[in-house]
């Protein structure tokens, strides 16, 4: 199922462009964790990412994003550590992968393109996927991608 009109909002995100194999994303997640982390920011939010690369590279290119409580912010430039003060992105279509995220987020990926040439939408961003957790705490990925 595709939703139209959703949003990702957050104040005081922090974000960092990777290179990594797609199985070793959760070491990309990490790392951007613990650079926050070790430089003494707090996240606020669920850390969410953008693929920038097709999805079917060898090497994907992805930046990770991550809310944090501070809105001062400095990092050693080698870091190579962005930072907004405000992020939003609108007009969004929007899916969730429950089950096995390998094998369902290249179905859910091409549902989100489909969707939006069946409908005769262009596309404004590059896909989102954030982690995110239900009432019961059983985790799950929403997709996004924007669109005119």
């Amino acid at each position: 199922m595709i939703a139209e009109n959703h949003q990702i909002a957050y104040r005081n995100v922090a974000s960092k462009l990777y290179n990594f194999l797609p199985e070793e994303i959760d070491i990309a997640l990490k790392d951007f964790d613990t650079i926050l982390t070790d430089h003494g920011y707090h996240p606020t939010g669920p850390i969410f990412f953008t693929i920038i690369s097709d999805p079917t590279a060898e090497v994907m290119t992805a930046e990770i994003f991550l809310p944090i409580a501070e809105s001062q912010f400095s990092i050693p430039k080698e870091e190579e550590v962005n930072f907004r003060s405000y992020f939003y992105v609108n007009n969004l279509l929007s899916t969730r992968v429950i089950d096995d995220f390998d094998a369902q987020s290249q179905v859910k990926y091409w549902e989100l393109f489909d969707y939006m040439k069946e409908h005769r939408l262009t596309q404004k961003t590059p896909v989102f996927v954030q982690f995110k957790k239900t009432n019961s705490n059983r985790t799950y990925a929403e997709m996004s991608l924007g669109v005119l």
